[in-house]
């Protein structure tokens, strides 16, 4: 049986608005983009192999999904998925559906919905959010041929910057 890996990225550290300025306009901090750059590492060290990477169109999920990208070496293309921004879990699974035939996808987005996503495909319920820190990774594996519901992912890695 195939498993397929879903890699949850929440966005490194952004900048606090300044006056009129949009929250989706928000680019990341000196530290955010070390955050990234570190994911990125990381995920290369654990053999990460996205052939999908989806994103917000936040500026700070495109700057951060982009470090990632450099960090992979460079091969892989970024699709901007503006249902991703501030996104429910049952709208974030809709997105990810919309891939049935990746292998590995790799979603970078945002709080509360990553973190309510990853309680809800693993233990079955969305009250039970632990946390995703800006720049944290939650790496999940769902059997090849289940379906994104309640408790059907096992939570493979968590890491956080």
């Amino acid at each position: 049986m195939s498993v397929r890996q879903i890699i949850l990225l929440r966005h490194a550290h952004a900048e606090p608005p300044i006056e009129d300025q949009t929250d989706e306009s928000r680019p990341l901090t000196e530290g955010g983009v070390s955050e990234a750059i570190a994911a990125a590492a990381w995920l290369k060290s654990h053999a990460a192999e996205p052939n999908v990477l989806i994103c917000s169109p936040a500026m700070r999920t495109q700057e951060t999904a982009a470090h990632v990208v450099t960090g992979l070496g460079g091969e892989l293309a970024i699709t901007v998925e503006p249902r991703i921004y501030e996104a429910t879990p049952a709208v974030l699974i809709q997105v990810l559906e919309d891939y049935p035939d990746a292998d590995c996808i790799l979603l970078v987005g945002h709080n509360p919905g990553l973190e309510t996503l990853v309680a809800l495909l693993t233990d079955g319920t969305s009250d039970q959010g632990r946390g995703m820190p800006p720049g944290a990774i939650a790496w999940l594996h769902v059997d090849g041929d289940a379906n994104l519901e309640p408790g059907a992912a096992s939570l493979r890695h968590f890491w956080w910057p």
